[in-house]
């Protein structure tokens, strides 16, 4: 929960699919990729087209989505000063379902890998969200007890996933996610900023 590019994804998964006239909403978006977790191309796919049309698709959808990436600034208001007011005092990782070209793209000016002590992106695990390999993954790297950790999250794909490692997880819901089931997780925020009162 550090920059807010998943509306972004939203639009150029949107606008992939309207060039073959496929529409696809909000809603649905929030339900195939932050809850569910499994895409939406599989909408191509039963429209007809075959492998090589949902392959272009997806280089269209990727292509679009850099371009918006680095069309503004991401960073979430006070994840700054959040993530001062920790570091140095506890082991902190990024775990993301992102490739690695869109990772960089995004965090080449926002300052905040200095922060962390390790980065887990799509790859880096056997499965992602909502499987719980992903924080799996990340207990190991970090080194300590799944009772020591905390997840922040901001979507039922990211809780499921972090549940199903035996892990509490934290809520801040995005702009797209509010609204959404929460049930099991350790809190739900307002703001980024209210991480410190739990923390502490």
């Amino acid at each position: 929960m550090l920059v807010d590019t998943e509306r972004f994804y939203f639009l150029a998964t949107q606008r992939a699919l309207a060039s073959v006239d496929i529409p696809f909403t909000r809603e649905q978006y929030v339900e195939l990729f932050l809850v569910q977790g499994k895409g939406a191309f599989h909408l191509a796919a039963e429209r007809g087209l075959v492998a090589t049309d949902i392959a272009r698709l997806r280089n269209e959808r990727d292509e679009i989505f850099s371009e918006l990436l680095v069309s503004e600034s991401l960073v979430i208001d006070g994840v700054k000063s959040v993530l001062d007011s920790l570091h140095g005092r506890f082991v902190m990782g990024i775990v993301t379902s992102s490739e690695r070209m869109h990772f960089d793209l995004v965090h080449r000016s926002t300052g905040l890998m200095k922060y962390f002590d390790f980065v887990l992106l799509s790859g880096d695990y056997p499965r992602s969200k909502p499987h719980p390999d992903p924080y799996q993954v990340a207990v190991a790297r970090s080194g300590l007890d799944p009772d020591e950790c905390l997840v922040v999250e901001d979507s039922a794909r990211g809780l499921a996933a972090a549940n199903a490692a035996g892990l509490r997880c934290v809520i801040v819901p995005s702009e797209l996610t509010r609204g959404s089931d929460f049930s099991g997780a350790y809190r739900v925020l307002e703001s980024v900023t209210d991480l410190h009162s739990v923390i502490e």
